[in-house]
């Protein structure tokens, strides 16, 4: 059964990888080429990206990010980030029909952006669709704070971000902590101002109890009935991973304290947010919502990275509580990919390649995957974190080049593992269905 099945997408497979591979650094030629037809073929769910609104909203919007992180202070940027990136002239190439070599000065960017807009004048409202298409997505998961026209299901899934409601008294101490943060907590704040307003409030209620029930799980049932299929944490950005188990007598003595009005106590308030983080995610488990934590270095000089370490994260996932809450640690929480791995035996937790299959190249990002893929197979799940990066790399580009680098370092895993005698040709088939596609489709209940 095998063999005819393979025939009919081989020769495809083998094209669409040529084409985008450059042959200076043919990684293909170490890829099975049964293996390397069986990806090609899969229309993938995309765990996690940002895609920004297609024309006529395509310039304003912002909502593309709780936290955006184009203007903070200078860090330095990854290589895959960087202008002379050598990976995007054949993002240009394949996009937009545009030959040049990276980095472009000021007349090749007017070139480029001359190219985009050309696909955008030409697709309208089915832009980002035509840009889904473009990298074998089925389905791409937003992370966006709304969706809006042109970014509707079935090809694009909304998950929302929930961290402002962790954050409800005064925050200033935490504002000035770096600038980064001074950025950062404005914008939460004014998401958390609009969640209050949803519900019908102009300030946080004066106990806990309501805020939980006033403000807390309804605005998760009102994300879900607006189409939200997981909740979002960045968490990481704001505080470290570790969250306590507060008794909930000592948050509710810590919120009536200061709700109305000072600046809390350092330890008292992380207690209080130590509570908050449980409360939320076990109403994400009642309500069917994955929970979805940014567990890699993230952007910005001032990122956390010891404190962001996904292995503090072990108590939650260990709590009874919150073993109908299932926990998806985005990005593979790269530099901590064994220990991300290792949490992968918590029957509730899941990982996926988003933003390291931008950030690294294939053989790289082979080599843990392929130590997930042999011992943790159906917990992996491929993303790409399309994001608006720069004027050279707009989510488009990094989409297209996280796509690529995915796809070719999962057939450098199964193949190294086919060659190695640790799967035949039809498991090898089966973990791919399910790093591409199978395992989030399941997640999420997708059809």
């Amino acid at each position: 059964m095998w063999p005819r099945l393979l025939l009919a997408v081989w020769l495809c497979g083998m094209s669409c990888l040529a084409q985008s591979q450059s042959p200076a650094n043919d990684v293909t030629r170490d890829i099975d080429p049964q293996i390397a037809a069986v990806i090609a073929s899969i229309k993938a769910i995309d765990n996690h990206a940002h895609p920004v609104l297609p024309p006529p909203n395509d310039g304003t919007d912002r909502n593309f990010d709780a936290l955006p992180v184009d203007n903070m202070e200078p860090e330095t940027d990854p290589v895959a980030w960087r202008p002379d990136n050598p990976q995007l002239p054949l993002a240009w190439k394949a996009l937009w029909g545009f030959d040049a070599t990276a980095p472009l000065d000021a007349d090749g960017l007017k070139q480029l952006n001359a190219a985009r807009a050309r696909i955008k004048t030409r697709e309208g409202e089915h832009y980002a669709a035509w840009v889904l298409d473009q990298t074998d997505i089925a389905t791409m998961l937003g992370n966006r704070v709304a969706m809006g026209t042109g970014l509707a299901a079935p090809r694009f899934r909304w998950v929302p971000y929930i961290d402002a409601l962790l954050f409800p008294l005064d925050n200033g101490s935490l504002t000035a902590a770096t600038p980064d943060r001074a950025q950062f907590f404005p914008l939460e704040e004014r998401l958390r101002k609009q969640y209050l307003q949803a519900a019908g409030l102009q300030a946080a209620p004066a106990t806990l109890a309501e805020y939980l029930t006033r403000v807390v799980t309804p605005t998760l049932e009102r994300q879900k009935a607006g189409g939200a299929v997981a909740e979002k944490f960045e968490v990481a950005y704001l505080r470290g991973f570790d969250f306590a188990d507060v008794p909930r007598e000592t948050a509710e003595r810590i919120y009536a304290k200061w709700a109305a009005g000072g600046r809390p106590d350092p330890i008292e308030y992380k207690a209080l947010q130590d509570f908050l983080f449980r409360s939320i995610a076990a109403e994400c488990g009642r309500l069917g919502l994955p929970v979805h934590l940014h567990t890699m270095s993230g952007g910005g000089g001032y990122f956390d990275v010891a404190k962001g370490n996904p292995m503090l994260l072990e108590n939650i996932f260990n709590d009874p509580r919150l073993r109908k809450t299932h926990f998806v640690m985005l990005h593979g929480g790269w530099p901590f990919v064994r220990e991300a791995g290792a949490l992968l035996q918590k029957p509730n937790v899941y990982l996926d390649l988003s933003q390291q299959s931008l950030t690294f190249p294939p053989r790289t990002m082979a080599n843990w995957l392929r130590e997930w893929l042999e011992t943790f197979p159906d917990k992996v799940m491929f993303g790409t974190d399309g994001y608006p990066f720069s004027e050279s790399m707009g989510w488009e580009e990094a989409a297209w080049i996280a796509n690529r680098n995915a796809r070719q370092a999962l057939g450098l895993a199964l193949t190294g593992m086919l060659r190695d005698g640790e799967i035949g040709r039809e498991r090898a088939a089966s973990i791919a269905q399910m790093v591409l596609r199978g395992t989030a489709a399941q997640l999420y209940g997708f059809q």
